[in-house]
């Protein structure tokens, strides 16, 4: 092994090195094996997995896809762009597979709208600075709080893996210098959150306790502050790949995504002059057209554009949409067919970037692909996440998560008069070592001067809730609320986390 791949591996056990001869296939190993990754079966992507039976996707479906077609796509640069890659860091097969499997380890119950309350509720009530980031969560899991690799905390996974984990390297404020929620022009995720000015980054991907871990990760790489490495961004691509298809195929099968609606929309803005409609069908699509146009000028085609929703049109509407599914082996296969010709189009258009603009990263997908991407993401977005029946859903879901917090985090202010941080009566065993882990965190960070040594206690407690949470499947959460209301005479141990 050259230096190079030996600074790669930095950080790989020594022990536990499991069947595997490669540290990073040890790496996708010891991920596929931990239980973080298994609970994600039980996690929403869009709609919770409950009662859902095999027509939609969910977390650990969405990474073993996402995994697939990240190793197809290194598999490919390594042919057909082998020595540019390789100076700019390298892209190893099991390192973005790795990656891709462990890239949504974090993610909350009940997927996004989980993230955003439990960020909410973290700021706003816990006072948590860093909030919630499932992202850095995903990060916190590998390094810190996952039991399964050889050492006392973390998974020891080797440079490359973490490196190729950090989707946002950087911190949600302050790290690095500048950073990038300041630029008048961020990284994608790196602008602050809507309406909130001042709370730092929207997406980052580690959390203050694991800043240490973030830079030690991404030393061996050529990479400037806010890049990804090259395998991250193959991770990332790949992300948006999967997201793009088989968001669209599920809700399909549910017969929640109508040819109707969508032809609507796509032909209204076809039939439109330039300007595009500002009312009516059509105008949703324009306002995602001067969007892109506005924000990503470096790949940004009118002419690219109108042809994306050309050929979307063409293959969904007048494609995949035109026919009911109907659980037939024919629909099943309609539906194959349309995924595995997408993400062969997909996949295909990949491309290397030596020095890529502040909103790409040294992998991008094709200009044609990258518009195309686009419009599959407004039709699911704009026909299904905007759904009434959905928002009610969630609702729904955002109430059990804040009562969820609520109530664990009352049940840790009982021990608080006996001066213990974690001394309330009964507390769960698992939540207890959350609380003595954050505390040491927090304990070293006022040594540092980092936080107020009067804080730790309230950090580590709020910190420790958030962490219990976000581990818990959508049914582990509903069982859990159910059990602290006294609505449930279940035992605790039916509600149980990792």
């Amino acid at each position: 092994m050259n230096e190079g791949r030996e600074e790669r591996a930095s950080g790989a056990a020594e022990t536990g090195a499991g069947l595997a001869g490669s540290p990073f296939r040890v790496d996708r190993d010891r991920i596929a094996a931990s239980p973080f990754f298994a609970r994600l079966a039980g996690v929403t992507q869009v709609v919770s997995p409950n009662g859902a039976g095999l027509l939609l996707h969910n977390r650990l479906t969405h990474s073993l896809q996402v995994a697939q077609v990240a190793r197809a796509i290194a598999e490919r640069l390594g042919e057909e762009s082998g020595p540019v890659v390789e100076k700019l860091g390298g892209c190893d097969p099991d390192v973005v597979e790795a990656a891709a499997l462990a890239h949504d380890l974090g993610h909350p119950p009940f997927g996004h709208l989980g993230e955003q309350v439990l960020d909410r509720l973290a700021r706003e009530r816990l006072g948590l600075a860093d909030g919630f980031e499932g992202n850095a969560q995903s990060f916190r899991i590998i390094t810190t709080i996952d039991l399964h690799g050889p050492g006392r905390t973390g998974l020891g996974l080797t440079a490359a893996v973490r490196a190729a984990v950090l989707k946002y390297p950087w911190a949600r404020r302050g790290y690095p210098d500048p950073h990038p929620s300041e630029a008048e022009l961020p990284p994608r995720g790196g602008g602050p959150l809507p309406g909130v000015p001042d709370s730092g980054s929207a997406k980052f991907s580690a959390y203050v306790t694991e800043l240490g871990e973030l830079r030690t990760a991404r030393a061996p790489f050529p990479v400037t502050p806010w890049q990804q490495t090259v395998e991250a961004a193959v991770m990332d691509t790949a992300d948006d790949i999967a997201y793009a298809i088989h968001d669209v195929e599920d809700f399909h099968r549910v017969g929640v995504l109508q040819q109707a609606g969508v032809a609507s929309e796509l032909r209204g803005w076809e039939r439109s002059a330039e300007p595009g409609p500002t009312a009516g069908p059509g105008a949703a699509l324009e306002r995602l057209r001067r969007r892109l146009a506005e924000r990503d000028d470096w790949v940004y085609s009118d002419d690219a554009f109108a042809a994306a929703v050309s050929r979307v049109r063409a293959e969904l509407v007048d494609g995949l949409l035109a026919v009911p599914f109907d659980g037939s082996m024919a629909a099943e296969r309609a539906v194959a067919e349309f995924s595995a010709r997408w993400t062969s189009r997909l996949v295909g258009g990949i491309r290397v970037l030596e020095e890529p603009p502040v909103r790409a990263a040294h992998v991008a997908l094709g200009e044609a692909q990258w518009h195309e991407v686009a419009v599959l993401k407004f039709v699911h977005q704009q026909f299904v996440l905007r759904r009434a029946d959905l928002a009610s859903h969630q609702r729904g879901q955002a109430t059990v998560v804040t009562g969820l917090v609520g109530a664990l985090h009352d049940w840790l202010a009982d021990g608080r008069a006996g001066g213990a941080v974690s001394a309330a009566p009964g507390l769960p065993p698992r939540l207890h070592d959350l609380v003595e882990l954050a505390r040491g965190e927090f304990s070293a960070l006022a040594e540092e001067g980092v936080v107020r040594a009067a804080q730790v206690g309230d950090l580590a407690r709020g910190r420790a809730v958030i962490d219990y949470v976000a581990s818990l499947t959508d049914a582990q959460a509903g069982a859990l609320l159910d059990v602290l209301t006294g609505r449930s005479a279940r035992l605790w141990t039916d509600a149980m986390a990792l």
